[in-house]
């Protein structure tokens, strides 16, 4: 089975294009579809597999970023949206994909309508443009084959992901970080500029309790060619790769996709 991917697009969204190549390269069959398809009901979420929300600016981030989407969503397509959930889609948001899952409460825990956490301005207080490292942590993941440390562009200017102290012990408690900003050690750090926005816990990325519903700041979708990489030339020995670490995450999803 090739898994079908909805690529969702609003007003605003500009990583659709690039989000879409990734999953076909490895695997998967994108299409776009805008909100407006969903909502006049020409095109139904039950007939993909994958659900994703690129980056970009949806509605140009008025109030917040990803929250006009968000109220969109749950207004108009909040049954239809737990249907998918319930019946094993997986829905990933990048970015500004992400912000707007936080902001249905899709994540941290799959409460729709209940925001619990909040992802808000950097704390160097301009947008981060450039290139970190991110650690992929196994746990219960079931895309997660193995912990690993890979190159990763963040383009975002509210990307702290922040939460009262009891939401944070419950997403510890029950394992659902699923990537965490490194230093050159490979340790999480809160340090500027290796955490690029000051996420507590030095949290990139984070999934429901299934790890089906799955929300990163940085874009997966920007390193599935070795040629994107600003260091792709050097090709030294220290640096040396054979996959562009993009694909990993985009392999995993896919071949969860297939066996679901």
């Amino acid at each position: 089975m090739i898994p079908k991917v909805c690529i969702l697009k609003s007003d605003g969204t500009n990583c659709d294009v690039e989000l879409a190549y990734a999953f076909d390269k490895f695997g998967a069959k994108s299409q776009f579809v805008h909100v407006n398809q969903l909502r006049n009901k020409s095109k139904k979420l039950k007939d993909f597999q994958v659900l994703a929300l690129p980056g970009g600016f949806s509605y140009g981030d008025d109030i917040a970023s990803g929250k006009v989407l968000a109220i969109e969503l749950l207004s108009f397509l909040k049954e239809e949206l737990q249907n998918f959930v319930d019946k094993k889609g997986i829905v990933i948001g990048i970015c500004n994909g992400f912000q707007t899952l936080i902001r249905t409460g899709l994540l941290p825990f799959d409460h729709l309508g209940k925001m619990e956490a909040t992802l808000t301005n950097n704390s160097s207080g301009h947008f981060e443009c450039r290139w970190v490292k991110m650690k992929l942590q196994k746990g219960k993941f079931p895309w997660i084959k193995k912990e690993e440390i890979i190159d990763i562009a963040v383009n975002h200017g509210e990307g702290k992901f922040f939460a009262p102290d009891q939401v944070i012990r419950k997403i510890k408690d029950e394992n659902l970080v699923f990537a965490r900003y490194v230093n050159e050690k490979g340790e999480p750090t809160q340090l500027y500029p290796q955490n690029p926005n000051n996420a507590q816990n030095a949290i990139a990325g984070i999934s429901n309790v299934t790890g089906r519903i799955i929300g990163l700041m940085p874009h997966p979708e920007k390193f599935v060619d070795i040629t994107q990489h600003p260091n792709w030339r050097r090709q030294s020995a220290s640096w040396r790769i054979s996959k562009p670490h993009g694909a990993i995450i985009f392999e995993n999803l896919i071949q969860l996709a297939k066996s679901s």
